[in-house]
């Protein structure tokens, strides 16, 4: 499984990253792993899973996480996360 994690303000991307994940987990397992993983990597406080992103992310292998998601302040406008290669 492939993750592509990237970061926005203002339409322009400030970082990504990209999360393999080869090992026989579950793709839940891998999704919170690979969460996890770009979190610490970006020295993010890890997301919260909102019912609004749990939606976007059944139906589109898709989740941007906006500030509404952080118990911090973050210094982007949202953190988009994205599965682009399931096993």
């Amino acid at each position: 499984m492939r993750i592509w994690a990237r970061q926005f303000k203002d339409t322009h991307m400030l970082c990504q990253e990209l999360v393999i994940d080869e090992s026989n987990d579950t793709r839940t397992h891998k999704v919170f792993k690979a969460l996890e993983t770009v979190s610490q990597n970006m020295d993010l406080a890890q997301p919260i899973w909102l019912d609004k992103n749990i939606k976007a992310f059944k139906k589109n292998a898709v989740v941007k996480f906006g500030q509404d998601s952080f118990i911090e302040e973050v210094p982007f406008d949202y953190l988009e996360f994205r599965v682009i290669e399931e096993d």
